[in-house]
């Protein structure tokens, strides 16, 4: 698969957008993955200790965020490489950059700056809280964003069944997902008017945004304790099996609960004729279900819905998930420089994402950046010399 994947791809959509990345953590570098997944140029300036990100998820070829970029080891703080930097984000189509509101500006690198000598560009910003309001310099994580959005308090299950994953609501969906559409929105509109902006993504507001269905439900008043999507209902759950695994369980549409019913034998019961949304009747339903489920391993669930529609299906660990069947059918993950990790997405026809080079080793590809800009190699030696910019160890 890795050798399928480094052979040569029709060019994706943003081929030839060229994006100068500073290197983060978490949302920032996802945010640039999707960009590079579909054909965009990222030149990664990392510094030489590398971000808590290569400490938390590993650096290097397992940096599964910096795939299809070239990493450029620089010292932002040194006066050479600040004319390296401002060479670069004048000839770049975007910024992207996730420090704490003012660090871009103290560094030089500030929109303000950066527009002034490039007037087309996108400069696109990562932040929690937003560049604005109380919170804007306060730090925070993803459940903190969350949390605030009044998201958190969605994902609350009884017992302990997996339910809220992390990371995904506030760093990469309403974050870095959120970033990536603003960034593609506004290449398009630059392309007409041929003049660049300014993208403040706040993760805080990007997890508000993804929740937008839970707050239509809320002003329904039918959020929590009686609604269907909150874990309170029998048929929109998970479920622990025999065998410690955990099977899904939503058969929300009465034509699939109908038939869910007759499966598992029930169809006959009182508990569970009658009206589906009667909510009286959940808590004792949830709980004939759950000894129902707890009866057999997983394995005979799947085996018993697997031809049908009643939307059930096997809660599926990282290991399991790339040999599911349907995953393997439609290549949804890919081994990359020994990772097994998710393929691009989404599919497009004509100009279809891939994963052009693995994640770059630290410094890898300095050489290869200045050469591109028009520096000699007395020049690059240089810089090297003076500690502007640093090659990969052994190199």
């Amino acid at each position: 698969m890795e050798k399928e994947h480094a052979q040569a791809r029709p060019n994706g959509p943003l081929a030839g957008i060229k994006v100068v990345e500073f290197a983060g953590i978490g949302p920032g570098p996802f945010c640039g993955m999707l960009l590079a997944d579909m054909g965009a140029e990222i030149t990664l300036l990392e510094r030489a200790g590398g971000t808590f990100a290569s400490q938390l998820f590993g650096g290097g070829r397992k940096a599964v965020a910096n795939r299809g970029k070239k990493s450029l080891c620089i010292d932002l703080k040194h006066a050479d490489a600040k004319r390296l930097v401002q060479q670069l984000v004048d000839d770049a189509d975007v910024v992207l950059e996730g420090f704490r509101p003012g660090v871009m500006e103290r560094l030089g690198f500030g929109p303000e700056e950066c527009l002034a000598r490039n007037p087309k560009l996108i400069y696109a910003r990562m932040t929690g809280w937003g560049q604005s309001g109380p919170l804007a310099p306060r730090a925070g994580h993803d459940a903190n964003y969350a949390a605030i959005a009044g998201v958190l308090d969605t994902g609350r299950h009884h017992g302990g069944a997996p339910w809220a994953p992390p990371t995904l609501v506030g760093d990469m969906g309403g974050g870095g997902l959120v970033l990536a559409w603003g960034i593609a929105c506004a290449l398009l509109e630059a392309g007409r008017s041929g003049v660049g902006q300014v993208i403040d993504a706040a993760m805080c507001e990007g997890a508000a945004l993804l929740a937008h269905g839970l707050f239509n439900l809320e002003a329904l008043g039918e959020w929590q304790g009686q609604c269907a999507l909150d874990s309170s209902a029998p048929f929109y759950d998970v479920y622990e099996c025999a065998d410690g695994l955990w099977i899904s369980v939503c058969p929300l549409e009465p034509q699939f609960y109908r038939t869910f019913v007759e499966r598992l034998g029930l169809a006959a019961d009182p508990a569970f004729a009658g009206q589906q949304y009667d909510a009286q009747r959940w808590p004792a339903m949830k709980v004939r279900l759950d000894g129902i489920f707890r009866s057999q391993p997983r394995a005979h669930w799947e085996s018993l819905f697997a031809d049908t529609d009643d939307c059930v299906w096997p809660v599926l660990s990282m290991k399991e998930a790339p040999e599911h069947p349907h995953n393997k059918a439609r290549e949804a993950f890919v081994d990359i420089a020994g990772v097994t990790q998710p393929a691009p997405a989404p599919r497009l026809s004509r100009t279809p994402g891939a994963i052009r080079r693995p994640p770059p080793l630290l410094g890898e590809n300095t050489r290869e950046c200045l050469t591109q800009m028009g520096l000699s190699a007395a020049e690059i030696d240089r810089l090297v010399e003076s500690g502007a910019v640093s090659l990969p160890r052994n190199a």
